[in-house]
């Protein structure tokens, strides 16, 4: 079964503190959460003191916070990543009970741990569930994490990153196919990554890692490599684009910087692939339509 596309994103207004605030009164979310009073306490005095129409920076004292929406660009939940010296503990709940046994849940955990491993860089993360919550700990479970330590009231699971990585590598952190990045573009990514250091592509950083590596020689002719020319369907509408490093990009002729969001999402993928990204905050639907030109398949290696 394919799992559900969720996105986690920062911002915080005063509609999703009243929508947090909806669900933690909601006896079914708030059951296993041991600090649900507090939470919902401190959101409400949130709302009360600041006339503020975004509430970010109150909502990230202490830690991180996201909210979760799914392919609809619908709040369905939330996501906290606390971190203290190399350990990050992660906190998250669907609170739309409507979307509950649907895969949110297990879909939210990766993306946690992409921003986790890859962003915030933990060496590892722990979940801390109630014994009787199994729906959770099922959840963590498929994504890796294993029984750190057990209490008759509390299960403490963790997952470290190098485990991560080879879970994200084995494809099993991800709900999309695979996709294909040669030995050579790899290594100019990664290099251009390096660069980028002040202003890290985590998402970029996640593609590189989780992607097949194959010798230019040898890569299929149907794949996006870096300087291809494809025909794409966004939501429906055909562009012609090309996948350029950075400084080739031209947005007017539609050569689209491997940084843009199009450019990290439609890298490695192959001629018939469909699938959901995150492009300018919104959740749009990508197929890769045909290959018009790959630098491979023409025997030009030098691009």
């Amino acid at each position: 079964m394919k799992r559900p596309f969720v996105s986690l994103r920062p911002e915080i207004t005063r509609t999703h503190a009243l929508t947090l605030m909806n669900w933690l009164e909601d006896d079914r979310v708030t059951r296993y959460l041991s600090d649900s009073r507090s939470v919902s306490r401190f959101i409400s005095q949130a709302v009360d003191r600041s006339p503020m129409p975004i509430l970010t920076h109150l909502f990230n004292q202490g830690g991180r916070f996201f909210m979760v929406y799914n392919v609809d660009d619908l709040p369905v939940g939330f996501v906290r990543l606390i971190k203290t010296g190399p350990e990050c503990e992660i906190v998250l709940a669907i609170g739309d009970h409507d979307n509950w046994g649907r895969g949110l849940g297990t879909s939210t955990i990766r993306e946690g741990l992409k921003l986790a491993f890859l962003d915030m860089r933990a060496d590892s993360v722990v979940a801390k569930i109630h014994p009787a919550n199994t729906r959770s700990l099922k959840g963590f479970e498929r994504c890796g994490f294993h029984l750190k330590q057990e209490t008759l009231t509390l299960n403490s699971l963790s997952l470290t990153s190098g485990r991560y990585l080879q879970l994200l590598r084995a494809g099993a952190m991800t709900n999309h196919a695979n996709i294909y990045v040669t030995e050579l573009d790899k290594t100019r990514l990664e290099n251009l990554l390096e660069l980028e250091i002040d202003t890290p592509n985590i998402e970029l950083e996640h593609e590189i890692e989780r992607a097949i590596v194959v010798d230019p020689l040898s890569v299929p002719e149907d794949v996006v490599t870096m300087n291809s020319k494809v025909v794409l369907r966004l939501d429906g509408e055909q562009e012609n684009v090309a996948l350029v490093y950075p400084q080739d990009a031209d947005n007017r002729s539609r050569k689209l910087s491997i940084l843009s969001d199009i450019g990290t999402a439609i890298l490695g993928y192959q001629e018939g692939d469909a699938f959901e990204c995150i492009v300018a905050n919104r959740t749009r639907r990508i197929q890769i339509e045909k290959i018009v030109y790959q630098p491979e398949s023409a025997g030009d290696f030098h691009l």
